[in-house]
């Protein structure tokens, strides 16, 4: 492709540019189907892979939550701590509890919570371009349409990828960082969580800032909304200024103004006054967390609910990566033919039917093999309806002539 001259118009935040797009010959286009099918290869195999494993992987869960509700040791919210229990899977259902506050000293903010996080935005310039194909004097062109807006964004955008980059430069680096502290020891009822079940508490929730004023903090700080801004004028911010906000997970601290605690609902393993992850027999570790009161066997159901979520998703995914490896792998029958404008839309249609339902069979094979170590009459079933299409196209044909 060449490119071609700039325009800009009265806006100097929006110009476009105009480029000629090389036809490529017929050799070109067999290579790039070529490389193309090499990748639908690839993707086919990726497909088989997740397809496989996944059936695997669900059918090892649901053992797993079997197992753990077979076996799960229900405390009272006030119990104490028994060491009978050790090396057992418990649950119980109690309030978070944190020792100290978490704080951010250069904001002086204080929340009694497992997290704290601090947010910070920059005022930035951001490019958009739309592209549209058009003809003219034989030749395919490309118009592309760029525009510059400015918005807060999380990240530092890189204005030296700019189509234009005089007048719209970014400061490289945030003069504030992102960052979220953690407490050092979480407790639910007479046990200390682990890592792991501490890593779960996510319910973040953004702290108000309603009341809260930043005069005594640094004369170049207000608050407006619930952000720190560090300007006089966050309602006319310039590229460079910063807002900043917080947000807390996990609420334990008793009698504040942002509500009482939380409860969590844990099924981990007790050893000692830590709750660690149990092992099954099946290899998978159970260390749950639910951030409202459940019984034992409302988490394991909803644990089970999400192994069913996850698992149509991941069959979802493996067919359409497997449909996806099809059309590229057949790409080039369609690049044979694509000189001739009505055999290749019949021959375009055809391929997308073919992908269609050679992805549908195979990925049910798939899973009827991989389920044939675990349930062989499921996958029996699934076996027979992978070959229904085979049987139904073989029916509808006409019957050979006796000569």
């Amino acid at each position: 492709m060449s490119t071609g001259q700039k325009s800009s118009g009265p806006d100097p935040d929006q110009h476009r540019r105009v480029s000629v797009k090389s036809e490529p010959g017929f050799l070109a286009r067999l290579g790039e189907t070529a490389g193309g099918t090499v990748v639908g290869v690839g993707l086919f195999f990726l497909s088989i892979y997740i397809l496989f494993t996944n059936e695997g992987r669900a059918l090892q869960t649901a053992s797993s939550l079997d197992e753990g509700l077979s076996q799960v040791i229900s405390l009272g919210p006030y119990s104490s701590l028994d060491l009978q229990n050790n090396d057992r899977l418990v649950h119980l259902s109690a309030q978070l509890r944190t020792l100290e506050p978490l704080h951010d000293p250069n904001y002086r903010v204080v929340v009694q919570a497992v997290k704290l996080r601090r947010e910070v935005e920059m005022y930035q310039w951001v490019e958009q371009h739309e592209s549209r194909d058009y003809k003219e004097n034989g030749e395919t062109k490309t118009e592309t349409t760029y525009t510059y807006n400015t918005e807060w964004k999380s990240e530092v955008v890189n204005s030296r990828n700019f189509d234009k980059e005089i007048g719209h430069q970014n400061p490289s680096a945030m003069p504030v960082e992102s960052v979220t502290v953690v407490a050092h020891e979480v407790r639910v009822g007479p046990f200390i969580l682990s890592k792991g079940l501490v890593e779960q508490i996510n319910d973040f929730k953004t702290l108000s800032l309603g009341g809260f004023t930043a005069l005594n903090l640094d004369p170049f700080l207000s608050v407006h909304g619930d952000y720190f801004y560090h300007t006089q004028f966050p309602l006319r911010p310039q590229v460079g200024d910063v807002r900043v906000r917080f947000s807390f997970a996990g609420l334990s601290g008793e009698n504040t103004r942002l509500g009482p605690p939380v409860t969590a609902s844990i099924v981990a393993m007790q050893r000692g006054e830590k709750l660690l992850p149990f092992k099954t027999k099946s290899g998978d570790f159970l260390e749950i967390v639910y951030l409202e009161e459940l019984t034992a066997e409302e988490v394991f159901d909803k644990e089970h609910q999400h192994n069913r979520i996850k698992t149509w998703g991941l069959r979802a995914a493996g067919w359409a990566l497997m449909f996806i490896s099809i059309q590229l792998t057949t790409r080039i029958l369609y690049t044979l033919v694509d000189w001739v404008p009505l055999l290749r839309d019949l021959v375009s249609f055809g391929l997308k039917i073919f992908a269609l339902c050679l992805s549908c069979s195979l990925s049910l094979l798939v899973i009827s093999v991989a389920w044939l170590f675990y349930r062989p009459l499921v996958a029996a079933a699934l076996g027979a309806l992978a070959l229904l299409p085979v049987f139904l196209a073989r029916s509808g044909l006409p019957p050979k002539k006796n000569e």
